[in-house]
């Protein structure tokens, strides 16, 4: 493609997408003729929690009032004991929600015209919600702010296509394509197995040009039905609005289809599971030049600080990349996905990948967070460990060559283990704030709990009979 035509691509874009004041945002609605305003905030597991209201509304009032709980709720519907540390407010006061107008986009699968706006959490003082996800990534974009850098960060989303399941007792299996069969064996990066659901991908090509959405690339992953979307790369917070929007828009346009879109970590026994990898680099913030690479084009040495602490502090973050009891069945010895933190030249065996590129484009790969992770949490904590290690001057071990799967675990292997980690290391709690990481633990502990609760079929059929 041209520049030309990129830079037109780019306008058109653009031009579906966003405003810079109320007024601006006002013209852009009546422009198109909305009638509804969804008014979300993105919730601790990045489920889109707000109001609907008619557009006359909003405009009339644009910032609304919440409960505090919706930052303290689990991904059951349940909440965290108040006795509890991080347990959330006893009297459940209300925080204000404040538009974002750059993200006022269309909602292209709903009957009526209908807009939606992402919305910031602030007490009721001015004061940002420490908890809140989508502040939280904010809070650690101006660390590096502060320091004259601007993270660049690009994502890479996995997850799979099922066929409906209303049971939560049964398997959940491939759906049918337009062949009338479903997948079989190993498709990575087949056409064939893309062209399958070409209809389903159309739409979401549709959806996604219709909120200003860019997509990179769409490849077939190594599982059933299992697929990923790259993003291209840009500011943090725009890439994790876009994920956010992603993952509402993909599960959105399959259900057209009767098929389910999940980015559960491992939703199929024997299939491998689902990554958001997250590829990262630094800019100087004055004149842009990515300061992983010093003045020859070599890797500088903020480029290696930044590999030694995502090695020292992705055992800390790993409740947030891994978020889920199901999130640890991902990572497993001899999976796709990585057990440790070594780093490597591009080697996607190990959890810090280096990939092939100019001076210009050099980054880091974070191969370690899972697709059910919340993507405002899970990248404000891939950026937190290399800024830790940049302000650290730390040095990372020396590259593996060849496979890493033989190597021994660096990371937690379960969520109760990796939520103790989180919250003993205090150069994290320094960057994240002690608020967020009690009550963030305290939502994974009572999840847990939730957990516990269910006899799963791998006792029934090994201890029924036997103990």
């Amino acid at each position: 493609m041209s520049k030309k035509k990129r830079n037109s691509l780019k306008e058109a874009i653009a031009d579906r997408r966003g405003a810079a004041t109320l007024e601006e945002a006002r013209a852009w609605v009546l422009e198109r003729g909305i009638e509804e305003l969804e008014c979300v905030v993105p919730d601790q597991a990045g489920v889109a929690r707000g109001k609907i209201m008619p557009a006359a509304k909003f405009f009339a009032s644009p910032t609304m009032n919440m409960p505090s709980s919706i930052f303290h709720q689990t991904i059951a519907g349940g909440y965290a004991d108040d006795d509890a540390i991080g347990g959330g407010d006893p009297a459940d006061s209300d925080v204000v929600l404040e538009p974002d107008f750059s993200t006022l986009s269309v909602v292209p699968w709903a009957s009526d015209p209908t807009g939606q706006i992402i919305h910031d959490a602030f007490h009721r003082d001015g004061r940002p919600v420490e908890v809140a996800p989508r502040q939280l990534l904010k809070r650690v974009v101006d660390l590096y702010s502060h320091k004259g850098w601007t993270p660049v960060i690009a994502p890479e989303i996995e997850f799979y296509l099922v066929k409906p399941n209303t049971d939560p007792d049964y398997p959940l299996e491939p759906p049918i394509g337009r062949s009338g069969r479903p997948e079989t064996g190993r498709q990575s990066y087949s056409i064939s197995a893309v062209n399958e659901f070409d209809e389903l991908f159309e739409d979401i090509y549709d959806f996604s040009e219709a909120q200003g959405l860019e997509i990179d690339t769409l490849i077939h992953e190594e599982g059933a039905a299992q697929m990923e979307i790259n993003l291209r790369h840009g500011h943090p917070l725009a890439l994790a609005d876009q994920v956010f929007m992603f993952k509402r828009t993909i599960r959105e346009a399959a259900l057209k289809h009767d098929i389910y879109a999940t980015f559960m970590a491992k939703p199929i026994a024997n299939e491998p599971g689902s990554a958001m990898h997250i590829h990262q680099s630094v800019t100087d913030a004055e004149t842009g030049r990515n300061i992983f690479s010093d003045e020859q084009g070599k890797p500088s040495a903020e480029f290696f600080s930044f590999l030694a602490g995502t090695q020292k502090y992705l055992p800390a973050v790993m409740c947030v990349m891994a978020p889920y009891v199901n999130s640890y069945r991902r990572l497993t010895r001899q999976s796709s996905a990585p057990i440790n933190v070594q780093w490597g030249y591009d080697n996607r065996t190990t959890g810090i990948r280096v990939p092939p590129s100019s001076p210009a484009a050099r980054r880091v790969e974070n191969r370690v967070p899972s697709s059910d992770a919340n993507p405002y949490l899970a990248i404000a904590a891939s950026l937190a460990c290399g800024y830790l290690g940049m302000v650290e001057g730390l040095a990372p071990s020396e590259p593996i060559e060849g496979s890493a799967h033989g190597l021994d675990y660096d990371l937690p292997r379960g969520l109760l283990e990796a939520v103790a980690a989180f919250e003993d290391c205090t150069p994290l709690s320094d960057v994240f704030g002690r608020s967020f990481i009690n009550t963030y633990g305290a939502i994974k502990r009572a999840e847990f709990e939730t957990f516990m609760r269910v006899i799963s079929p791998w006792e029934r059929e090994y201890l029924l009979l036997n103990v």
